[in-house]
């Protein structure tokens, strides 16, 4: 008889379906017109309706279903009765069948962290540049969306893996977020294009998907919530993603939420942006 999946193949098949209900409710939430946008603690520092119904969504459903588990999500929300309809159960089928890689299997409920960005990309939601998973179609029986998932040891799916052009230096950053400290560091690639978009995963599907062959993130502006689902992603198909001194990032409950030393991530040839990084850009980041 078949053994039954381990919590590590639960969570990941629940987190699958919850993340589904999600793009749902983000684009339900912008066909009505009303964002709800506030600001937290400045211009490019937002938080909207999409934000903050997802959150609520992708906690209260982990944590029913979950309750050993520590949520840690991005929007500060006070306690409320949440609306039934918010809530998803399901479990993803595909994910139950695959094998848990051996290092996981005896991983215990309360041993795990979830870290929850309702939504990557706030700002260019509130513009209307609307991130690519969330609302592309293609093709006759093309199905509005896509739920990228993985597990280190087991892979990545959800996209078709492609490598950037041999040669080319392809830089993706922020759009939202840029300083001196930034530019200098991207300057000190030598790119041959520099690409400027919204949200940390984003620019590792950029990666993933041979659109750019770096994220350069030169600033302490990010925080453990926007990099960790991309991070697994990358890693689970031999990327690689650390702070700009080459240190890998950490994300049990205790650590910090900022990334107070930024973010370099490489699908491949990794050593050779790290060995480009300024002294002067490592000296103005504290990990």
């Amino acid at each position: 008889m078949a053994s039954s999946p381990t919590v590590l193949m639960r969570l990941v098949a629940s987190a699958y379906s919850i993340a589904q209900k999600a793009g749902t409710i983000v684009r339900r939430v912008i066909a009505e017109g009303d964002l709800g946008i506030i600001e937290k603690t400045c211009a490019t520092d937002l938080q909207t309706k999409a934000d903050r119904l997802v959150q609520v969504s992708i906690c209260s459903s982990l944590a029913r279903k979950f309750p050993k588990l520590t949520i840690i999500g991005e929007e500060d929300l006070p306690p409320e009765d949440v609306d039934q309809e918010l809530i998803e159960d399901g479990q993803w089928e595909e994910i139950l069948k695959q094998p848990c890689p051996s290092q996981y299997s005896a991983i215990k409920e309360e041993d795990l962290v979830v870290w929850v960005d309702p939504l990557d990309g706030t700002k260019e939601y509130t513009e209307a540049l609307l991130l690519f998973h969330l609302f592309t179609q293609a093709g006759p029986d093309a199905v509005l969306g896509r739920t990228i998932w993985g597990v280190l040891g087991l892979g990545a799916f959800g996209f078709q893996l492609k490598e950037a052009p041999a040669g080319k230096h392809i830089i993706t950053t922020t759009r939202s977020h840029n300083s001196q400290l930034v530019t200098d560091c991207i300057t000190a690639m030598n790119p041959d294009d520099v690409l400027r978009v919204g949200g940390a995963g984003n620019k590792i599907i950029q990666l993933i998907e041979g659109k750019a062959s770096a994220y350069v993130f030169a600033s302490p502006g990010c925080k453990k919530w926007d990099t960790c689902a991309p991070e697994v992603i990358l890693h689970a198909v031999g990327g690689k993603l650390t702070d700009i001194h080459g240190n890998a990032l950490q994300y049990n409950k205790e650590v910090k939420h900022m990334n107070s030393a930024g973010v370099l991530a490489t699908l491949r040839n990794y050593d050779y942006y790290a060995s480009r990084v300024p002294q002067s850009v490592k000296n103005a980041l504290v990990p």
